[in-house]
């Protein structure tokens, strides 16, 4: 089985309602996952921008998924670290989740909701650990993943 990331929100390629960007509720997005490969001890998830002026912007990155989970609800916010999980600093410089919030006029913005299936069941980085160093702490054990890409325009 293929590992494979979805939205209730927004499908593959399509627009990003309001309501998860900084225009609206500046909510997360819910979003399901299956097809999990075996020898899986965690999950990662990111958001992130790379059509910011000023090189990708890192929104999201929640860590240490359990990997019988199968997706995280609408409005996983940063206190919402039940099961081990964590959530990193993002670039707005808060733990959990910014929504999309490209400057006015600059053009459609490509959002990459990445999922990654890890061979490590915790990732060895510190409580304030930034989305840039999840990714890098990630990398060495990533076994396989899935991206599921949003777009949103001001």
């Amino acid at each position: 089985m293929t590992l494979t990331l979805t939205s209730h929100a927004f499908d593959q390629g399509e627009g990003i309602p309001k309501k998860y960007s900084c225009e609206g509720d500046d909510v997360s997005p819910g979003l399901r996952w299956a097809g999990v490969p075996e020898g899986t001890k965690s999950l990662l998830l990111v958001c992130d921008d790379p059509d910011a002026p000023g090189g990708t912007f890192h929104h999201w990155a929640v860590y240490n998924i359990p990997p019988d989970r199968d997706g995280l609800p609408e409005g996983f916010g940063p206190e919402s670290l039940e099961g081990g999980l964590r959530q990193a600093v993002n670039d707005f410089g808060r733990p959990g989740y910014g929504g999309p919030c490209p400057p006015r006029g600059h053009g459609l913005h490509h959002y990459h909701f990445r999922l990654s299936a890890l061979s490590e069941p915790n990732l060895p980085v510190g409580p304030d650990a930034s989305c840039v160093e999840v990714q890098e702490a990630a990398r060495p054990y990533e076994i396989s993943f899935v991206e599921l890409v949003g777009t949103y325009e001001r």
